[in-house]
């Protein structure tokens, strides 16, 4: 397979956020009825992409963008902000693919997090099976993220993530 993680330019952005928020809202809506509400708006894409420190990567395969991620690296410490598949390609070892490509390029990092929500089993297989993390964290309303909006109850679950490189 003809596989390349590169830094995402300014052209690709418009699609790079559309293919990321597609994936998001489809991804949630597998889980939820009647999904309603936005899941990843454009304001989160970009606060992370202009948060210090932040890399946009895009997966192309064969000539096309099936994927991205969004990081922020701050020394040895790396946060996934953003992982995701183009909607219709998943389960073909893209998100993998993206993830062993980030791990490559940033070997300076000792310390890898990330979230994900409570109800996305997919996602928790991914982490943790494939992936090597292990769930460190809830978020509830007992216990809110240090990083949630301010105003927000806890009501959005979450669990955090950590890996440690060897």
């Amino acid at each position: 397979m003809d596989y390349q993680l590169l830094p995402v330019d300014e052209a690709d952005l418009p699609i790079f956020k559309h293919d990321m928020q597609e994936a998001f809202q489809l991804g949630a809506a597998a889980w939820e009825e009647n999904l309603d509400e936005e899941i990843l708006p454009e304001s989160h894409i970009n606060k992370s992409l202009s948060a210090k420190g932040s890399i946009a990567y895009k997966a192309v395969v064969g000539g096309e963008l099936l994927g991205g991620a969004i990081v922020v690296i701050n020394g040895e410490h790396g946060d996934l902000d953003f992982l995701y598949v183009k909607s219709g390609t998943q389960s073909k070892g893209i998100g993998r693919m993206i993830w062993n490509a980030i791990e490559e390029k940033h070997p300076e990092v000792i310390l890898w997090e990330t979230c994900t929500p409570y109800f996305d089993t997919r996602n928790l297989h991914f982490y943790i099976n494939r992936c090597g993390f292990s769930a460190v964290e809830f978020y509830n309303p007992k216990h809110i993220s240090p990083n949630a909006p301010e105003g927000d109850d806890g009501s959005d679950l979450f669990f955090r993530f950590e890996k440690r490189m060897k």
